[in-house]
């Protein structure tokens, strides 16, 4: 009989060693490797428990053809339906991450009790929780009269005997990918062998009978969801449900999506009742503002096809140290630096002796460079006291010349701010056609020099206008 042979498997990037190390090689990790053996490890799979079998051909067609839209399950809650594109796609996979307690179970839950109303057959498996711990949510969330079939089981094959038994679901959601365990993988359940080839078996029968498969995934400390990244490219859909501890909304977040447009966000609000949607995410974010303080800038964001307008605050203080602080939240580091240089080089705006504090309210996080002029301005105006008008919005990108350059989508910005109320607008001088027919009063600077002086300006006048 031939000697089974071991190998050990990052747990973090799925790498395979001959022998274990401290530190993998691939990603750099320290006390990752896991030793597996060779049946269900990496380069090996279902053939390699039988003999292999020979292939048969298939057909092959060219790319003119008929195209049909994917048929969707729309689930009647606007912002999941937002943000998976128009409801889940019929045979596809989608792959929902979020750290502990942010409310994915309570999101599913609650899309899982509105499509059973409507009549389809939906599968809540559970690998967590019992029967009676989701009976419990499902009362505190008024859905407990939904027909949602439940089950607690985290064995694949079992899985699948089971949904397909009678008929066909509509959707199953399993929660979470990480406590399934398959009989064709030797490792412990969570593994990177486990959670691949559990998450394969899913997915394949997910394609072979049409319905939708919605895996939970955990997080890592880092924010990405945990287990091999392989499982990302598989499945057809990523989405991440995101928010703080100290606040009350929450974010859905879409990173990938085949069947629809990526980085679309769906915005609700926890409460003792479940998630309720929000329409109008920028009166969330602006519900609190102080408009007579300095160093608070409103950004008008794009997420996907959605404006968003966020308050960007800023603090500048005087600082004893050798190396002043840099401390942001919700805004790229590296990208508050290069603000920084570029307003000490092309403006003469001095940070050498000050604290730098950058906070994106309500907890929002931001990715895009238009933010960098509504950062300019709420640095230079917590640094000279001078509070920006009440009623201004700001976009730009900022180059290391310090040049204010375009950004897309300035139309759909200065209507959403048009619509809170905002009468004024700070963008990039390149954007003056398709703002034309905006209603706003526009300032349009082509360098950051010029913003930076009307700043300094507003606070003459204001004195001028004082004596």
């Amino acid at each position: 009989m031939a000697k089974t042979r071991t190998q050990f498997v990052c747990q973090n990037c799925g790498a395979a060693h001959q022998r274990w190390a401290g530190k993998c090689d691939s990603c750099g990790e320290w006390n990752t490797l896991v030793e597996e053996g060779t049946a269900g490890g990496i380069g090996s799979g279902p053939a390699s428990l039988k003999s292999v079998r020979k292939g048969r051909p298939v057909t092959l067609t060219s790319l003119d053809g008929d195209i049909e839209d994917a048929p969707r399950i729309i689930s009647g809650i606007g912002e999941l339906d937002r943000a998976t594109g128009g409801g889940f796609v019929r045979g596809s996979a989608l792959l929902v991450g979020g750290d502990p307690g942010i409310g994915k179970s309570t999101l599913l839950t609650q899309a899982a009790a509105a499509l059973a109303r409507q009549g389809h057959r939906i599968v809540y498996v559970s690998g967590e929780e019992a029967v009676a711990q989701i009976r419990l949510r499902a009362q505190r969330l008024g859905a407990a009269s939904a027909p949602v079939e439940l089950a607690a089981e985290t064995n694949v094959e079992d899985i699948i005997a089971t949904i397909a038994d009678g008929k066909r679901p509509d959707l199953v959601i399993i929660d979470s990918i990480q406590t399934l365990w398959t009989d064709i993988a030797d490792s412990a359940p969570g593994t990177v062998t486990q959670v691949r080839a559990s998450a394969q078996a899913m997915i394949r029968y997910a394609k072979s009978t049409g319905a939708a498969v919605v895996l939970v995934g955990h997080v890592t400390k880092e924010g990405q969801i945990a287990g091999p990244r392989v499982v990302e490219h598989m499945v057809d859909g990523v989405l991440y449900f995101e928010g703080e501890g100290g606040h009350h909304y929450r974010i859905l977040r879409t990173v990938k999506n085949r069947f629809g447009p990526t980085d679309e966000i769906g915005v609700f609000e926890m409460s003792d009742k479940g998630l309720r949607e929000v329409a109008n995410p920028s009166e969330l974010f602006l519900g609190e503002r102080h408009a007579k303080a300095p160093g608070a800038a409103v950004f008008a964001a794009i997420e996907g096809t959605r404006p968003v307008l966020v308050e960007i605050q800023a603090l500048v203080a005087p600082s004893t140290l050798g190396t002043p602080r840099r401390a942001v939240v919700g805004w790229d580091s590296p990208r508050l630096s290069m603000v920084l240089a570029v307003l000490e080089a092309h403006c003469g705006v001095r940070f050498g002796q000050h604290d730098v504090y950058l906070n994106v309210a309500g907890g929002y996080r931001i990715s895009e460079p238009a933010a960098d002029l509504a950062v300019a301005s709420a640095l230079v105006s917590s640094l000279t006291g001078i509070a920006l008008p009440a009623d201004c919005v700001y976009f730009g990108e900022i180059s290391l010349s310090g040049a204010v350059r375009p950004v897309a989508h300035a139309q759909q910005r200065l209507k959403e701010a048009e619509k809170l109320g905002f009468g004024r607008a700070v963008l990039p001088s390149g954007s003056g056609d398709i703002a034309g027919g905006s209603g706003a009063v526009t300032f349009q600077p082509t360098e950051l020099s010029d913003l930076v002086a009307r700043i300094a300006g507003s606070k003459r006048s204001r004195a001028e206008e004082t004596d």
